[in-house]
C-alpha cells in the first residue's frame, strides 16, 4: 500500500487509521465495490488510539461532544477500510453519501450535530469538491455492542 497525499493529510491533521475492521462473518464485508462506487458497511468507533467512550446512549450517558469524538472514530474506521480495499485513500474521488446512526434517547434530537464529527473529518481531509456529501443522521433505539454511533456510505473510486 502506498501513501499519498490524502494520508499525509491526515498526520497533518494528527490522525491516525486504526486497523481495518474485521467482520465477524463470511456472508459479509467491510466494503463491496460497484462500478465506480465503493459501498461501505456499517463502522462503529473500532479505534484503539482514540479516547473515546465506546459504549452508551445519546441524551444519557453520553454528551454530544463525546458523541461527536466517536463519529470521527467511526469516519477513520471507515477510511482505514476504504485504504485496505484500494491500496491508497487518492483514488477515492468523492465522497458521495452517509448514513450516520446514533443509539440515543427517544427525545434526543442533536442526531446531525453528532454524525458532524465525521462529515467535518471527511470534508477536512478531501477538501469541498471531494468532500462535500449527501447525508441522513438517524436516531436508534439500540445498536450492536451498545456503541454510541455506526456509519455507512457510498464513496466514488478512481482507478484499477
Amino acid at each position: 500500500m502506498t501513501e499519498g497525499k490524502i494520508e499525509a493529510r491526515l498526520a497533518a491533521m494528527g490522525l491516525t487509521l486504526p486497523e481495518p475492521r474485521r467482520f465477524p462473518s463470511e456472508n459479509r464485508q467491510g466494503c463491496v465495490l460497484v462500478g465506480n462506487v465503493m459501498f461501505v458497511s456499517g463502522h462503529g468507533p473500532h479505534h484503539p488510539g482514540m479516547d473515546i467512550v465506546r459504549r452508551g446512549k445519546l441524551g444519557a450517558e453520553l454528551s454530544v461532544e463525546q458523541g461527536y469524538e466517536v463519529a470521527k472514530a467511526c469516519g477513520l474506521s471507515i477510511l482505514a477500510t476504504l485504504r485496505a480495499a484500494l491500496g491508497d485513500l487518492d483514488r477515492v474521488s468523492r465522497v458521495v453519501r452517509l448514513l450516520g446512526m446514533v443509539n440515543c434517547t427517544p427525545t434526543f434530537e442533536l442526531m446531525p450535530k453528532v454524525v458532524d464529527g465525521a462529515s467535518d473529518l471527511l470534508f477536512e481531509l478531501f477538501g469541498p469538491e471531494r468532500g462535500r456529501h449527501g447525508r441522513a443522521a438517524v436516531g436508534m433505539a439500540s445498536l450492536p455492542r451498545q456503541q454510541p454511533v455506526e456509519i455507512s456510505g457510498e464513496f466514488e473510486v478512481s482507478g484499477p
